[in-house]
């Protein structure tokens, strides 16, 4: 019965750190997994977490399962932290899901539903896991492009030029900020441009959310998605809390789906709910407990938004200071456009010879295709990393 089963290729990004665990040398760097990591090299527990887990603890009187929804609270504060007073908050429905990968594939088994076998457009690139989840789930993958391999930057005439295709059978991927892998973010004018897209071709816009905070600001990374919230029919949304919350192993996300109308929305939910009884059945409840009492106290509130705020600065001050030594060391400007990327991640636009030299000859692991984790660099470790990058460039 088993005998047919063959190893699977190794996962691209998780092997990595895999590998760099392995490494013997002492002076070597793991900027794969998309992880935050303050100057020690930790991966700390938000202090507003902390504090909502202590509260938690005082209170929580069982461990009964929450229901296959997950926790309907902590559904109704995110919608509301997200969406915050737009008109299309009215129509939106919420399961909470096993992390952001979860939400991903119930949308993607509701829309197979819906349009057995429709085309999903992912930008190219995209998130490693965006296309094995679709095609699992029995969509069709299409690429537009995003990524200009020569600014580094998005290209964006080249992205609508392919949007033009999407038709009313399509479903069109958008991250919602802090793209990744690239860190080449939509600006206000490509959300406007796509919003008209959606309008007059009629195609379903997936709004993945996994990095809200890290971008611009808490509100300015979502600017562009609320905008298209309120000028299209029907949308749907993945929602990370991994990231900004820093529940990485809690796996803590959310689904959304806005209809046409509200009874559309819960006729949608009643399916997601179908498939995840026949999949994973209930969330884990602990990270959505302590989200919802962080969102539910204006106090936390403050003091997770603030320590969201400090990473992000921290993470923007990492790219400045990393393009500064760049620039000083090798006497021009060609990595600059590091510093214009927003979020935790970048593409360098380096060969994979490249990668495999950074990491044979001096102990520094990157995604394939050059997608470095700027949130897991250290300050200590700029310059070795400047002089390797150039070593190898």
């Amino acid at each position: 019965m088993l005998d047919n089963i063959t190893v699977a290729q190794a996962d691209p990004i998780l092997s990595l750190s895999a590998a760099c665990r392995a490494d013997q040398r002492s002076q070597k760097i793991d900027l794969g997994i998309g992880v935050y990591r303050d100057h020690h090299g930790n991966t700390p527990v938000v202090q507003a977490i902390k504090i909502a887990e202590q509260c938690l603890l005082d209170k929580q009187t069982t461990k009964a399962y929450v229901g296959l929804s997950g926790n309907e609270s902590f559904n109704e504060s995110m919608i509301n932290f997200l969406i915050a007073d737009g008109n299309s908050k009215s129509r939106a429905v919420g399961v909470q899901t096993p992390g952001a990968s979860g939400a991903l594939r119930i949308l993607a088994d509701v829309i197979n539903l819906s349009t057995p076998g429709a085309t999903i457009w992912l930008s190219d690139l995209s998130y490693a896991n965006h296309a094995p989840i679709m095609t699992a789930a029995g969509l069709k993958v299409r690429y537009f492009r995003y990524f200009d391999t020569d600014t580094k930057l998005v290209n964006s005439e080249g992205m609508i030029a392919d949007l033009k295709q999407a038709g009313s059978k399509d479903v069109v991927l958008l991250h919602g900020c802090c793209h990744n892998p690239t860190g080449a973010d939509l600006g206000f004018e490509d959300w406007k441009t796509i919003t008209k897209l959606a309008q007059k071709q009629g195609f379903l816009p997936f709004i993945d959310m996994a990095y809200q905070g890290f971008g611009s600001s808490m509100q300015e990374d979502v600017q562009g998605f609320r905008y298209l919230a309120e000028q299209v029919e029907s949308y749907v949304v993945t929602y990370s809390c991994s990231k900004n919350f820093g529940l990485y192993r809690e796996r803590t996300g959310l689904a959304i789906v806005v209809g046409k109308t509200l009874e559309q929305s819960l006729a949608i939910k009643s399916r997601l709910l179908e498939i995840a009884r026949g999949t994973y059945t209930m969330p884990p409840d602990h990270g959505a407990a302590l989200v919802d009492i962080i969102l539910r106290d204006d106090s936390l509130t403050d003091n997770w938004l603030s320590e969201v705020e400090s990473m992000r600065q921290r993470v923007k001050g990492l790219r400045t200071q990393l393009v500064n030594v760049l620039r000083e060391k090798s006497g021009n400007s060609v990595f600059d456009f590091i510093a214009q990327h927003q979020g935790m991640f970048s593409v360098l636009g380096i060969s994979s010879e490249q990668v495999k030299a950074l990491s044979e000859q001096h102990g520094i692991y990157i995604v394939g295709g050059g997608r470095v984790n700027m949130a897991g660099l250290q300050e200590s470790q700029i310059d070795y990393f400047a002089d390797s990058l150039l070593a190898v460039s």
